[in-house]
């Protein structure tokens, strides 16, 4: 069965993405998608560059919600649109994030890691000075830092996010150099009920894998776990849905038979 939905997009809403959501749910239905879950960025206390802390990715929830609810209604027998957010996960930030996950009656949301202890893998300076081992276990950290403090997510997004800007994102990453503390992380979100997604959006940025790497999907798997959702995590029409065939197949050899789309927090599951 081929894959339906598309559960992680940012349309105008999110502060890197001057898409307009319109235009994205038009190009799901001409792709034949059934499903489209937006979520939108909300990130507190990111930096807008090295040194500049900034507002760029706090979301006007309001906004986006009187959209989007316009849309569900005049598209109603065209698609069916969800209302998620992804949340930036930083343990500054775990209380913000406590109060805006329960304000809203969001139906899908994507917990991520753009920032690891005020630092973002976007920037060289995130890897210079320092083996690319040591700045990757530093990411892994934080992400088990953050699943432990807070667990108001459906999802953990694109889990090696850090990894598509290593110096040599292809040669530098293996599971068994960094198993002991994935084990860690994958291991946490099974006992917590969440799962992770497959983000298409590596390869769309000549990354040479998914995010995460077909590696820790296999892993996942291996230790129970089961909720998967998939997302292009695209921020323009053109990126929607992309490389979804591929990652079916992927996920059939990892030994999914599920996937999941989320409505009201609860996941529902769909054959691949």
């Amino acid at each position: 069965m081929p894959i339906i939905s598309d559960c992680h997009l940012h349309s105008s809403f999110s502060g890197d993405s001057d898409t307009p959501m319109e235009e994205m749910i038009l190009q799901g239905i001409s792709q034949g998608l059934t499903t489209l879950c937006f979520t939108e960025h909300n990130d507190y206390e990111f930096p807008d560059g090295p040194e500049e802390a900034g507002s760029i990715f706090l979301l006007n929830v309001d906004s986006y919600l009187y959209d989007l609810a316009n849309y569900k209604e005049k598209y109603k027998d065209k698609i069916r649109l969800l209302f998620g957010v992804e949340l930036g996960l930083q343990p500054e930030v775990v209380r913000q994030n406590a109060v805006f996950a329960k304000t809203h009656e969001f139906d899908f949301i994507i917990g991520s890691s753009h920032i690891c202890h005020r630092k973002d893998p976007y920037y060289k300076e995130f890897f210079h000075g320092r083996s690319t081992e040591d700045a990757l276990r530093e990411y892994f950290e934080s992400i088990v830092e953050n699943i432990r403090k807070f667990s108001n997510f459906d999802v953990y997004g694109h889990l090696d996010y850090a990894i598509r800007y290593a110096p040599s994102p292809c040669e530098d990453f293996s599971y068994a150099q960094y198993s002991d503390i994935l084990d860690v992380i994958l291991q946490l979100l099974i006992e917590k009920g969440k799962g992770i997604e497959l983000n298409t959006g590596g390869i769309q940025n000549d990354s040479c894998d998914f995010q995460p790497y077909q590696s820790i999907l296999k892993r996942f798997r291996e230790l129970g776990g089961e909720i998967l959702t998939i997302g292009s995590d695209a921020h323009r029409a053109a990126a929607m849905g992309a490389h979804f065939k591929k990652a079916a197949e992927i996920l059939a050899e990892c030994g999914f038979r599920y996937y999941c789309i989320f409505e009201k927090r609860s996941p529902e599951f769909h054959k691949l």
